[in-house]
């Protein structure tokens, strides 16, 4: 007789990893066995202390909450929805859970006994490294994204960045000039010269290197005659060779070679010499890795003639950032340090502009960044929004004025677009007589927008209304904010206008939480991962913010930690929107260095079932606080 009971749970866990891989037999095999549980909304699969139970869990519906007591406080550590696995100690270590499980709202779990589930994990290797995966980004607390029960602060100082760039592994040489111990010296001369290499590693018949010389012993022992060029290499070389595994740090390489007062470390198989060289990681080497930090990179830029040279250092801002990336350093660290260099960019570009106008500025003047730029959240290099802002002047010579910065905005955006920053489509740039003002009449135009809102104007506003001042006289752009913040506090209905433009962002999910693609046009089939999912909780943080008065915070992670702060009853979904937000930042940036695009349109058939599962639970947030705008501004009445 038929176990339609188990049939059905096989069907549901088939659909998401680690069950994926395994055989239909072996899915049977642990579907007869699992237990199936109905939680009422805040009852708990296990507590924080409980000694772990002899199953795992997997949400089969609703939303199960991880938390973590520290104190008399309890912290969100993730939410698990539909295939999310949670209780894997009984799997990895069997120690008492260090957090406990709770139902956020009604929800069926199946429990998964390890004692079935453990002979898969011994015999493949796949389903271990996922499971050993999902325990870690749960023991993660989620504040860092990286290190375990400890919140790192949002700022970060140039300064201090090197010392991150010093926590990277190495970039060693592989496959390095080798010879035997009988080699001659003036043949592995010849053939240094030839591969243009400053070193040979002397190794045995198994490659284990026993020795090493450079071209410093070559000047110091053959070019003085102290050996001739006849010589064995054993006669001439340093030995023994300082060895290292391929992990080593950028920091740790520079420690080794400083204090082993040497210029050549070797790389070995285990880090040790008897065992095979894999590579050769040299000072040159240590100095192209620090030559790459943003420091390094802010000099360089600040030092740059011509506009070809940023664009050159651009080219290798992308490296770096990917290398963030890959080493997993926190998101607000990242946007940090990139903003920084791509503010650092604008100001030179607008410093060789100046220089290259045939008379000085007429009047002060700022020139400001917009959208993601102000929000100091461009990763990426997507398309321009800036403006300018002049100081006020007589009627008669605003006409000249304008010109001016008119013409010297022709002339950053040119060269902007060069470094690869694309012209916007919408021309919503400095160059448009639109976006280039003096003081007065752009305070006019902001108080337009606010006080007779238009479809456009709301549009408008959620771009430039994120913006900074990146060159000139900051003390204009204040006076702008001035006019935003007043305009709030007299038109309730400005900001109920701005809900609504959020609540109709079109949704990232259907009625049966498939993703919802793109019907038409060029990116027909793939997903918008800006306005799906991203511009929700972006514009969501900046109406709360205007409503709350926060003056000077543009950037939607920082909005977001300081909106937990100013109301703590909603302090969980707030977290869970910055969460949400650096997870769907990164998972944008990685798409876009991959494809050698803006990241936006994802092809979902290039995905794998664990990326789409990331994503659909970043959306949990996005329904949430869109929810929390409907209520707060009585939105239903205004749609």
């Amino acid at each position: 007789m038929k176990n339609t009971i188990a049939e059905r749970i096989q069907d549901f866990l088939k659909q998401f990893p680690p069950f994926n891989i395994l055989t239909k037999e072996e899915l049977m095999q642990i579907s007869g066995q699992i237990r199936v549980l109905y939680l009422e909304k805040g009852a708990h699969v296990f507590k924080q202390d409980e000694k772990c139970h002899d199953e795992f869990y997997i949400v089969r519906e609703g939303a199960i909450g991880l938390y973590r007591n520290i104190g008399s406080d309890q912290d969100l550590v993730d939410i698990c929805d539909a295939g999310d696995l949670f209780g894997l100690r009984i799997m990895i270590i069997k120690k008492n859970y260090r957090m406990f499980s709770q139902a956020d709202e009604e929800s069926i779990v199946y429990a998964i006994p390890a004692s079935v589930f453990k002979p898969l994990i011994d015999t493949n290797k796949e389903v271990n490294n996922f499971l050993l995966d999902t325990f870690a980004s749960h023991a993660r607390n989620y504040y860092t994204e990286t290190e375990k029960g400890k919140k790192i602060d949002n700022t970060i100082s140039i300064d201090t960045a090197k010392d991150l760039s010093s926590l990277r592994t190495i970039s060693y040489r592989k496959k390095p000039l080798t010879c035997s111990s009988t080699a001659i010296v003036k043949d592995i001369a010849l053939e240094m010269n030839k591969h243009k290499v400053n070193s040979v590693i002397v190794a045995d018949e198994n490659k284990y290197p026993i020795g090493i010389i450079t071209d410093s012993d070559l000047r110091a022992k053959i070019a003085t005659g102290l050996f001739p060029v006849t010589s064995t290499v054993t006669e001439i070389m340093n030995t023994p060779v300082k060895t290292y595994a391929k992990k080593l740090t950028v920091a740790e390489a520079q420690i080794a070679l400083i204090k082993n007062n040497i210029s050549h470390l070797c790389i070995t198989k285990d880090g040790t010499r008897n065992s095979k060289l894999v590579g050769v990681f040299s000072n040159h080497d240590l100095l192209v890795s620090f030559g790459n930090n943003p420091s390094a990179l802010i000099k360089e830029i600040k030092r740059a003639k011509k506009v070809q040279r940023l664009r050159y250092i651009r080219k290798r801002v992308q490296k770096l950032l990917n290398t963030y990336l890959e080493q997993d350093i926190p998101t607000p660290h990242i946007l940090h340090l990139i903003s920084e260099i791509n503010d650092a960019l604008v100001v030179r570009t607008v410093e060789l502009s100046l220089k290259e106008m045939a008379t000085p500025a007429p009047v002060t003047f700022s020139f400001m960044v917009l959208g993601s730029q102000g929000r100091r959240e461009q990763l990426l290099i997507t398309d321009q929004d800036n403006a300018i802002v002049f100081e006020d002047v007589t009627e008669e010579r605003y006409e000249d004025t304008k010109a001016y910065f008119l013409e010297l905005a022709r002339m950053i955006t040119k060269k902007l677009h060069t470094i690869g920053f694309e012209y916007c489509p919408a021309e919503m740039m400095a160059s448009n007589p639109r976006w280039c003002m003096s003081v007065s009449q752009w305070e006019e135009q902001f108080r337009d927008w606010m006080m007779t809102p238009t479809e456009e104007s709301t549009l408008l506003s959620s771009i430039f209304f994120d913006f900074q001042c990146v060159y000139g006289n900051t003390d204009m752009v204040n006076r702008l904010s001035d006019v935003v913040f007043d305009g709030v506090n007299k038109s309730n209905r400005f900001l109920g206008l701005l809900g609504v433009s959020a609540l109709q962002k079109p949704s990232p999910l259907g009625f049966f939480k498939q993703f919802l693609v793109e019907q038409n046009g060029e990116h027909k089939d793939t997903f918008d991962i800006k306005i799906r999912a991203m511009m929700v909780l972006i514009d969501s943080a900046r109406i709360l913010a205007l409503y709350h008065n926060l003056k000077g915070i543009n950037n939607t992670l920082l909005r977001y930690e300081t909106l937990a702060e100013l109301e703590p009853n909603n302090k969980e979904l707030f977290e869970g929107c910055a969460k949400a937000f650096r997870v769907l930042l990164k998972f944008r940036t990685r798409q876009g260095l991959l494809h050698k695009d803006s990241g936006r349109f994802i092809k979902l058939s290039s995905l794998s079932k664990r990326d789409k599962l990331r994503l659909k639970r970043c959306f949990r947030p996005i329904r949430d606080i869109q929810e929390l705008l409907k209520v707060r501004f009585q939105l239903k009445t205004l749609m």
